[in-house]
């Protein structure tokens, strides 16, 4: 056979949930840095270069929210790794359409796919690290489907390659 599939246990799961889509999204970014596991401070030569607190900027759009989320995600972890810094979300804003998902009843439901797009504009306030402890390689779509809780709220399940 000229091909193998072999068993890979490289993932980690986490389960999010945020009482509104926005905080969904910062505990989300939240989680993710925290399964990363910065370690320490850059060395003095490269500290001196470095502000001792960046921003960086998000603009995604995507078909659904789920998606929007994993590409924001995604999108978070190529700063980090590119930039060397962990972040927070420091302003976060869901296109009127991603917002109007918040208006569906409390009943466990998927959050519906979004007929123009979702659109998310994010500010993140990062500040530099010496190393990541865990390298986290992507954000994966599978399992990602955002849903209401019962408590009205939203979660979901994301899985990271590590």
């Amino acid at each position: 056979m000229p091909y193998t599939i072999l068993e890979h246990t490289a993932d980690v799961r986490l389960l999010v949930e945020g009482p509104t889509l926005a905080e969904l999204f910062r505990e989300a970014l939240r989680g993710m840095m925290e399964l990363m596991k910065p370690e320490g401070r850059p060395a003095a030569a490269e500290a001196a270069e470095q502000p001792a607190e960046s921003r960086r900027s998000i603009r995604i759009e995507s078909p659904s929210a789920t998606a929007l989320l994993v590409d924001f995600l995604n999108e978070a972890l190529c700063l980090a790794h590119s930039h060397r810094e962990m972040y927070e979300v420091a302003t976060i804003e869901l296109d009127r359409e991603v917002a109007a998902e918040e208006g569906k009843g409390p009943q466990p439901e998927v959050a519906a796919p979004l007929k123009a797009g979702a659109r998310v504009r994010a500010e993140l306030r990062g500040r530099p690290v010496g190393a990541f402890g865990e390298d986290v390689k992507a954000v994966t779509y599978h399992e990602a489907e955002i849903r209401r809780n019962a408590a009205g709220g939203f979660e979901t399940r994301l899985v990271f390659d590590i």
